[in-house]
């Protein structure tokens, strides 16, 4: 009788898998009864995120413990795993459940780290040489679910992903660990107590930001002069303005003399030209993780890890489709349920219209151009207005926004007239533009953006003119200064990530991290800027970044090293790719990145004697729990009798008991509450009668749950 295991993610994600069948929850694992799917039932278990993980460097050699120049670069010879702090109980049942089974059949979230973690448990369970096959289906529902274990890949399928992602994991441990204790200890030498992260990713994405920073310090601002004019004719007025700009008033008029001069304010002006063009938009492209990262932070403010995290909640519902996807497109397959289930969307986000198209367009539907995932759209599962009402801010912020990009596929496009008037005094040309809306079309989704992003813009409702026409013209100059560029803002950081290349000065580099995701992944993107937050590199203020003193340090260390240019993450990002596709070697990559940490070690001390530091940073003498889950920028501290934000005069109110109805809460608990929004079951809290409860983390209070 063959006996199979199912490995998941996470609880949530095993139970999802499991829902299609009739199962009986076990201890660490949910049992599948026979069914017509497994004849010979099965057993489902998971993970809780990563169960494995890199041993440090202490537990190679005792002397790489200390922080000293003389032992870089750490290498080991042998890159060893070991179980996580904390999760030995559920390793212990996972791999029992793997040496019993005879077929393992890998459940984990369909990509590069999902594979890393369900294979990894493999190996640390000695399950090598037992067959595998994977599920890889893009959305939870039931349907999903069983059409997934219907159509299994063979595991060889995607075992190169699993090689990605260690040569990631290794050569990012390679790299982080060697330059950040490289860095810390040369800027030690120069006086500077605090501790330096460098990471592969998040140091040339800090060096990015930098570089704006002292764009915008440097910047000069400068007088200009335009021309501008207001026009009157028999049905009505308009506004004008002389193409150009000019450093003084003297400049301008000399450009537009004899015509017109300083003195003299009113003038016979002609209408010389009047063209209108209709203008055609198309509904947006369906939303990638970044495009939705972006698209929500400039529209709701909610920060990238924000939106990673509620869609990754929607999916886990069933409600959206996997959301760590690069992909804007979808396949004729999800077009059609989709289609089958307009009026259920519009009924969702409470949105009314009547369907006009009901065929495929390549702008949305592409099966070539959709390889691991399509884009995210939603699922057929019904979504009722009382389901709705019944999400958080950010889970219908989330919904609405990937629905209403869906729908737009079936509507019109947005048309209206553009009207340009070209008006003249003598010989120099006035242009006057304006709007005239003809059809809103899928822009009727989103009338209040619409509404203002119109109140924004200079738009103006043009008369009716005819060529030849005879206006009178009053004539005034208009002087400002030339604007700074603007910080960057959360979601224009997702976006730079992505589109990092045109920051690449060598012309081959740049269209090779053009053509793969740019900087980090849809995956990692987010977590790289809560790890730059974390860290204190970045701080964030209304929603634009701004460097620290400590990042100013870093980036001024770093300057000149291929640490800080894209360059290098292009090459390896190009190369991973390479490797999750089966082209390419995880061993030479990882032989390349030992290279390079050599390479780090001269380059280092290079640029550390040109060094001068300017500033000392401020620093946290407490190690930080975790990343605070209200504020998303301070870290949760112990602070003695409660665990409170470390951003707390900044205005973060967020605080945790250390005592809870008589039981201790320890500062793992903490993390998992904050990381993972649960604990597992705590024993031992004291009401009426002593009772055993999760922690469950609900709007920044702690609340019990019994399941």
């Amino acid at each position: 009788m063959s006996r199979v295991l199912i490995l998941a993610e996470k609880p949530d994600q095993g139970r999802k898998l499991a829902a299609p069948f009739p199962f009986v929850k076990k201890e660490g694992y949910l049992e599948i009864q026979k069914c017509s799917v497994f004849p010979n039932g099965a057993n489902v278990t998971w993970a809780i995120g990563h169960l494995v993980e890199l041993k440090n460097p202490d537990e190679y050699k005792d002397e790489w413990k200390k922080w000293r120049l003389e032992t870089l670069p750490i290498i080991p010879d042998q890159f060893l795993y070991k179980v996580s702090k904390g999760k030995a109980k559920q390793f212990k049942i996972v791999k029992q459940l793997l040496k019993e089974a005879d077929e393992i059949i890998i459940g984990t979230d369909p990509a590069r780290e999902g594979e890393n973690i369900a294979r990894l448990l493999i190996m640390m369970a000695g399950a090598n040489n037992k067959p595998v096959k994977r599920l890889w289906t893009s959305s939870l529902t039931e349907n999903a679910i069983k059409k997934g274990f219907s159509e299994l890949y063979d595991g060889s399928k995607t075992i190169h992903l699993f090689h990605e992602a260690q040569a990631r994991q290794i050569s990012d441990w390679l790299v982080g660990l060697n330059a950040s204790r490289l860095y810390t200890l040369h800027l030690q030498k120069k006086g500077i107590r605090d501790v330096f992260s460098v990471g592969r990713v998040q140091t040339p994405v800090l060096k990015l930001i930098y570089d704006r920073q002292k764009e915008i310090e440097n910047f000069k601002p400068e007088p200009f002069f335009e021309l501008q004019a207001s026009f009157k004719v028999d049905k009505g007025e308009y506004k004008g303005k002389l193409k150009g700009r000019f450093k003084t008033s003297e400049e301008l008029f000399a450009a537009v003399s004899p015509d017109i001069n300083e003195n003299q304010k009113t003038y016979d002006a002609l209408v010389k030209s009047v063209d209108i063009a209709e203008k055609r938009v198309s509904s947006p492209k369906l939303h990638s993780l970044s495009t939705l990262q972006a698209k929500l932070n400039k529209q709701r403010k909610m920060s990238p890890s924000q939106v990673l995290k509620t869609a990754q909640s929607l999916y886990e519902k069933g409600y959206i489709s996997y959301p760590r996807t690069d992909s804007q497109y979808i396949t004729d397959e999800e077009f059609s349920y989709i289609k089958a289930n307009i009026s259920h969307y519009q009924q969702a986000v409470s949105v009314s219209f009547n369907p006009v198209r009901f065929t495929p367009s390549k702008r949305y539907v592409d099966s070539k151009r959709v390889s691991d995932h399509y884009a995210i759209v939603p699922t057929e599962k019904k979504v009722s207005p009382a389901v709705f009402n019944s999400f958080s801010y950010e889970q219908k912020s989330a919904y609405e926004e990937i629905v209403k990009t869906t729908l737009g596929m079936f509507m019109d496009d947005y048309v209206y007239d553009e009207t340009t008037i070209t008006t003249s005094i003598g010989k120099n040309d006035f242009i006057s533009k304006g709007k005239t809306l003809k059809n809103a079309g899928w822009k009727s989704l989103y009338q209040k953006e619409a509404e203002e992003a119109d109140d924004k813009k200079d738009d103006q409702m043009l008369p009716t003119v005819v060529q030849g026409e005879e206006a009178k013209a009053s004539v005034g100059v208009k002087d400002g200064m030339t604007q700074a560029p603007k910080p960057y803002t959360l979601g224009q950081l997702i976006t730079l990530m992505k589109t990092a290349g045109k920051h690449v000065e060598d012309k081959e580099m740049r269209e090779a991290l053009n053509s793969t995701e740019g900087l980090g992944t849809e995956a990692t993107r987010s977590g790289i800027i809560d790890t730059l937050l974390m860290r204190k590199f970045i701080e964030v203020k209304k929603n634009e970044v701004f460097v620290t003193d400590k990042g100013v340090i870093l980036c001024e260390a770093v300057e000149g090293t291929l640490l800080a240019k894209p360059e290098m993450t292009a090459k390896w990002e190009v190369y991973l790719k390479g490797i999750g596709s089966g082209e390419k070697s995880k061993d030479v990559f990882i032989e390349t990145a030992k290279k390079f940490c050599f390479t780090l070690l001269d380059q280092a001390s290079a640029s550390m004697d040109k060094l001068e530091v300017k500033a000392q940073p401020a620093v946290e003498t407490r190690e930080k729990i975790c990343f605070c889950p209200a504020c998303k920028t301070g870290g949760i501290l112990d602070r003695k009798t409660f665990y409170g934000c470390s951003d707390y005069k900044s205005g973060c109110k967020q605080t945790f008991p250390k005592k809870l109805l008589g039981k201790s809460i320890s500062a793992s608990q903490i993390r998992q509450l904050c990381e993972k929004g649960k604990t597992n079951k705590l024993k031992g809290f004291k009401g009426k009668k002593t009772f055993d409860a999760s922690l469950v983390l609900k709007e920044g209070k702690i609340e019990f749950s019994f399941s």
